[in-house]
């Protein structure tokens, strides 16, 4: 019985093991032979005296030690830490204190670059290095260093025991302030969110999935255990432009790939080789919305293939999709609630809103983690008791149902279907009007002069806020500003056409997980137009 993280790939050894697991490069790796080294990998951590649910990071792109360090932690009844390769030492360092690591899995390379963070990462106790070069330079004052082989070089037995419920993995996710956040999540969490993404999506062990998000990103790591539940191929992919992305869909015959935006964005722009079209089930889009423009790109490029929009949050992991036979009817919309799961959309009252109205998305079910590591208050804010008007309970239960509140506004319409509006603290107040930025982006990617926007609310003296949109041209081109705002004029009511439009020199920056960075942009945006003011 799969009930525990790291069975899903045991129980698939046990069932197909010569089938392959794991694809990297033009090397494959069978479930055999995965789980012989997630084995490996929990007995080389308790033998190096963790105690169980401390914590074991890894700071390293997708290869197979990535996977086998994740499922081997949890094997050994530990907690492990994906951190983002794309981060800097900065935030690493903040990880690796935050939750107190007692063992960190990199390369030599990435272990050099983070010298000077060592002396505050009080907890940390081994390094283990993955690749050539483990026997190169200094270990740290009061750090042991470990090659890869000599952590797995032989089998052990000796394992924490662990149920359910108990903490697996923290996946640090960025707020709209501040420091990101270690999200708790349980071996429930992860296997029951494994097995509802593997039910909609129709996963089995026919599937080829392309691993093409981080998996530091709670959906990144999602295409291991949805794989790992079905039986089916993980190939990892550490692509550095979309073409790659192309041409390992077509090299690993890929059958499911699931992206975020701007990566649609890119790949809807690209010619698509016949044999990835006619080999592709599906495509899942994640992360927030794809523009309209952007999908009906992709299903002209893809007519066979079955297009699943999700909607997740890292609190919850996943909460919703659209199945592919609703997307022709309602293509704006993010669906219903996944398998095992309940979404409500809630009045500030905590009483349930009617069809239209706008209110917040309120997770409830399996797949609620257990709050933010250590940090009681930013975890008071988003997980909290359901109302008793819209509780499951009946009169007799004493203990309070916790739910995530997501922060996010959205509304449904009369046949139960979701919409996203806009996250409360990026929706943009200007003239006595809330605006979701995601509307201005999306009526702004309709008029096809634009290959990438952002859109953010700065300080106004008469209007509290006003729109201000970052653009990129298609491949590089000029945008026709003019032009684009008298689109805007025919298409927005005039409180929600652009104040102001800037011209960006090149691809949008993204967030360490793929997306386009409101945040930053906005700070850019600020920090140039004061400064020339």
């Amino acid at each position: 019985m799969t009930f525990l993280l790291h069975h899903l790939p045991l129980a698939r050894a046990e069932r197909a093991p010569e089938s392959v697991a794991l694809a990297f490069g033009d090397a494959t790796v069978t479930y055999e032979a995965l789980a012989s080294t997630i084995e490996r990998v929990a007995g080389g951590l308790v033998r190096l005296g963790l105690e169980a649910r401390e914590r074991v990071a890894f700071y390293l792109d997708k290869r197979v030690e990535t996977v086998a360090t994740a499922f081997g932690t949890a094997a050994a009844g530990c907690v492990f830490v994906p951190i983002n390769p794309l981060l800097k030492p900065a935030q690493v360092g903040h990880i690796l204190r935050d939750c107190g690591v007692r063992v960190l899995v990199t390369t030599i390379e990435r272990l050099e670059s983070l010298s000077e963070i060592f002396t505050d990462c009080d907890s940390l106790r081994h390094v283990v290095i993955v690749g050539a070069g483990h026997d190169e330079g200094r270990a740290p004052p009061g750090i042991a260093r470990w090659s890869w082989a000599a952590l797995v070089n032989e089998a052990h037995s000796a394992r924490h025991a662990s149920i359910d419920g108990d903490v697996v993995g923290l996946f640090y996710t960025s707020g709209s302030t501040g420091t990101p956040k270690g999200v708790v999540l349980s071996h429930r969490n992860m296997v029951a969110g494994a097995k509802s993404v593997a039910q909609y999506l129709e996963n089995d062990e026919r599937d080829v999935i392309l691993s093409a998000l981080p998996l530091s990103f709670d959906a990144g790591f999602s295409q291991l255990t949805t794989a790992f539940h079905a039986g089916a191929r993980v190939a990892l992919l550490n692509y550095l432009v979309p073409r790659d992305v192309l041409i390992a869909l077509s090299a690993h015959r890929v059958t499911g790939l699931t992206a975020v935006p701007p990566l649609w964005i890119a790949l809807s722009q690209l010619a698509w080789p016949d044999d990835v079209a006619d080999r592709l089930r599906y495509i899942a889009n994640t992360g927030g919305r794809m523009p309209r423009e952007t999908l009906a790109e992709l299903r002209r490029k893809l007519p066979r293939t079955k297009p699943y929009l999700m909607y997740g949050l890292t609190e919850a992991f996943r909460s919703t999709y659209l199945p592919p036979a609703e997307v022709d009817r309602r293509p704006d919309s993010i669906g219903k609630a996944i398998p095992n799961a309940e979404i409500i959309v809630l009045r500030p009252d905590g009483t349930r809103c009617d069809p239209g109205e706008p209110g917040e998305l309120v997770h409830r079910g399996a797949l609620v983690s257990l709050g933010y590591w250590n940090d009681p208050v930013k975890t008071a804010e988003r997980f909290k008791p359901l109302p008793a008007a819209v509780s499951r309970h009946t009169s007799g239960v004493v203990m309070p149902e916790i739910a995530v509140f997501s922060g996010d506004t959205v509304k449904t319409d009369s046949e139960g279907f979701i919409y996203f509006v806009g996250r409360f603290d990026e929706m943009i107040k200007t003239s006595g009007y809330r605006v979701s930025p995601t509307e201005v982006e999306e009526s702004i990617y309709s008029t096809r002069l634009v290959a990438e926007v952002a859109a953010f609310g700065v300080p106004h003296a008469a209007l509290g806020q006003a729109i201000a949109v970052v653009v990129y041209g298609p491949d590089g081109t000029d945008v026709d500003v003019d032009r684009l705002l008298a689109e805007c004029r025919k298409a927005l009511p005039t409180y929600m056409v652009p104040a102001r439009v800037d011209v960006h020199d090149g691809p949008l920056p993204r967030n360490p997980n793929g997306k386009i960075d409101r945040k930053s942009l906005a700070a850019a945006f600020l920090a140039r137009h004061s400064a020339s003011s």
